[in-house]
């Protein structure tokens, strides 16, 4: 039977890693805020195993203090929208009863108008973007919309790959040195093309049956 653990492992030669997905995440809300002209965006990673959000990438206000806080994954908009699965744009936070005024107080900064949308993929709900403060000199528009649909769907693939890369680093972490010397061979197919990489692949699978064979003694 095939170990998901170890084959995590492996993959994790071949994925980029963690600090890679880190960098893209902070790309997409640095160009966030830029596009909508806005104080702040972030992005909340939901971690399942502790029913909590988590500040996973913050532009503007709080960038340099928020990155790892956590809250509980019902609390405030992001709350909202985590649940419902539902865009939400509020030009006045301050009047809306899914407003948390004091889990905005303990990042910091109290916003007046927030944008955030649910970050999806494959069904599953991973999180969730915010944009704060975006100038009201005009009401919400649909290409407005569509654009932070856009971003979204970014955020979303580039938290599935971070999740994939703390799943594979967590393997390695717990496996012992037959998988990382698994993992050390799968870095190298990045190298290989064409019949070399088919005979390296074959090479591979080869060794992991042989480490799962039964040993004598």
């Amino acid at each position: 039977m095939s170990d998901p653990g170890l084959e995590a492992a492996v993959a994790a030669g071949i994925l980029a890693d963690e600090a890679t997905h880190r960098q893209m995440l902070r790309s997409i809300v640095d160009v966030a805020r830029a596009i909508f002209g806005a104080r702040a965006a972030s992005v909340f990673l939901l971690d399942e195993a502790t029913d909590e959000l988590v500040f996973e990438a913050v532009s503007g206000e709080g960038e340099d203090s928020l990155i790892g806080r956590r809250f509980p994954s019902s609390t405030g908009i992001a709350g909202w929208v985590l649940v419902t699965r539902q865009p939400l744009v509020i030009e006045d936070a301050a009047t809306d009863p899914r407003f948390s005024r004091e889990a905005a107080r303990a990042t910091g900064y109290v916003p007046r108008g927030i944008m955030a949308v649910p970050l999806l993929h494959d069904e599953r709900t991973l999180g969730v973007l915010e944009v704060l403060d975006r100038p009201q000199q005009s009401r919400f528009t649909l290409a407005e919309a569509d654009l932070l649909g856009l971003f979204a769907g970014q955020a979303a693939i580039a938290l599935d790959l971070l999740g994939r890369a703390r799943a594979a680093a967590a393997a390695l972490d717990r496996s012992d040195l037959d998988a990382r010397l698994l993992a050390s061979v799968g870095s190298s197919l990045r190298r290989r093309e064409g019949g070399d990489r088919e005979a390296a692949l074959q090479l591979l699978t080869s060794l992991e049956a042989l480490l799962r064979a039964p040993r004598d003694g």
